[in-house]
């Protein structure tokens, strides 16, 4: 609260007449107003240049400046003074036209009745107590109103900053978890490929059965989470093979003895051993210890059966009998293609749901995935710059690039050495120019 607002409120009374400038004091005073007093309609002017006036009563007959005349100067200069006219006059003419003129509030007919009197006063300082408080209020709205306005501008542009650093983050932390994903599934490339290395079967085996496993799987609408375990899942399906002997693990199923027929069984445990320490590869690991059950319960290690055999577990195990059947890992006889087909169209129903064996079908006549527009190349004809659009295997299926490797002079020169040295052709694509054609 302001002194102002403590302060009584000030009343300027304004006649000619002495005595009725006192009655007027006397009148008032037990009000608790604090009462000025003027002779003149001059002397009101110079008295309200000074003082804080919340409202002025005038006689209407005065020399010089009658109530009138004073009470229109008084709303010219203050109008936010309330007004009142004290008059004698019959002419109620002249009473409605110094109204008019200075917009008088109220008027008092002399002689006055003091009741009266005390309560027009009384209703004109209350109105000029309203007129404050709401001029302050609108002040004080108009005040926030533009203190919000700040603010809100303010809010506005520490939101769309702290979006703009959230967006960056996000893109940064999208494109550290691509990099993640793709580093990730390099390393799984090239621990394939050593597996391989020792296997001496056909070269890529791995990638084969985890490119096909993922058509079937998307024939199957699985999702885009399981086809890729399913995809890492044959890329590393033989890992629990890496402790066989040498000898074992060239040899066919069919040439294999008892007891290397039993250490043969437990290869999808020991796979599933080797992966479930690793969090990611989780449900990896169940697809590898699975992929050789079977819905009529003859399968390993566990006898699974019917729908007990993962989904995921079957698509794995068609794909990689599939390509199995035509390396020798089956028989001493190697399948052609078509006689694994049909090797894999004899399980339906009894080692693969039906279901799967047709979305295999449909997966062998679909276009290898996300398959890239590229051109092979030999190795003299790679230049700086060129982007390897496939992974770049040797002859025996070891990853030697992964697919989007940027061609440096170094890496250029030591191709051309090793396809030089070594004698061997290497099957190099790399992506063709946007716009670019063969």
């Amino acid at each position: 609260m302001s002194a102002e607002d403590t302060e009584p409120p000030v009343v300027l009374f304004v006649d000619d007449e002495p005595s009725i400038l006192s009655s007027l004091r006397r009148l008032f005073r037990p009000q608790g107003y604090r009462v000025l007093l003027a002779d003149s309609g001059k002397a009101a002017l110079a008295m309200l240049e000074t003082e804080p006036v919340d409202l002025v009563v005038s006689d209407m007959r005065m020399p010089e400046m009658d109530g009138a005349a004073l009470l229109e100067k008084v709303r010219e200069r203050w109008p936010t003074v309330g007004r009142v006219l004290l008059t004698g006059y019959a002419d109620i003419g002249s009473t409605v036209a110094a109204i008019n003129r200075g917009q008088i509030h109220r008027y008092i007919a002399k002689p006055w009745d003091d009741r009266e009197l005390l309560m027009c006063v009384h209703d004109g300082l209350e109105r000029r107590r309203l007129e404050k408080e709401n001029r302050a209020l609108l002040e004080l709205t108009r005040t926030q109103n533009e203190e919000l306005q700040s603010l809100n501008t303010d809010l506005a542009a520490r939101v769309k900053a702290r979006t703009s650093e959230l967006e960056q983050v996000n893109a940064m932390l999208e494109t550290s978890f691509s990099q993640l994903q793709e580093n990730f599934l390099l390393s799984i490339n090239v621990f394939s490929g050593l597996i391989e290395l020792r296997g001496g079967g056909l070269a890529g085996y791995s990638r084969q059965v985890a490119d096909l496993a993922k058509r079937t799987a998307r024939r199957l609408n699985v999702g885009p989470a399981m086809e890729e375990d399913i995809y890492v899942a044959g890329l590393l399906h033989e890992v629990g093979k890496i402790g066989f002997p040498d000898a074992m693990l060239r040899k066919p199923l069919s040439a294999m003895a008892s007891d290397e027929l039993a250490l043969y069984r437990r290869h999808t445990l020991n796979g599933e051993a080797a992966l479930l320490p690793l969090g990611r590869l989780q449900r990896v690991a169940r697809l590898v210890r699975s992929h050789h059950e079977r819905i009529d319960g003859k399968g390993f290690p566990d006898a699974l059966s019917g729908e007990e055999v993962p989904l995921g577990a079957q698509i794995l195990s068609v794909a990689s009998d599939y390509y199995a059947a035509q390396s020798g890992r089956m028989s001493l006889k190697r399948y052609s293609a078509a006689e694994a087909h049909s090797l894999i169209l004899g399980g339906a129903g009894s080692r693969y749901e039906r279901s799967v064996v047709e979305a295999f079908e449909l997966a062998l006549q679909d276009e290898p995935i996300d398959k890239p527009l590229d051109r092979e190349l030999a190795a003299h004809e790679v230049m700086p710059g060129m982007v390897l659009s496939r992974d770049l295997l040797s002859p025996q299926g070891t990853l030697l690039l992964a697919a989007g490797y940027v061609f440096d002079a170094r890496v250029v020169r030591q191709l051309r050495e090793f396809s030089g040295r070594e004698g061997v052709k290497l099957n190099i694509f790399v992506k063709l120019p946007e716009g670019g054609s063969t």
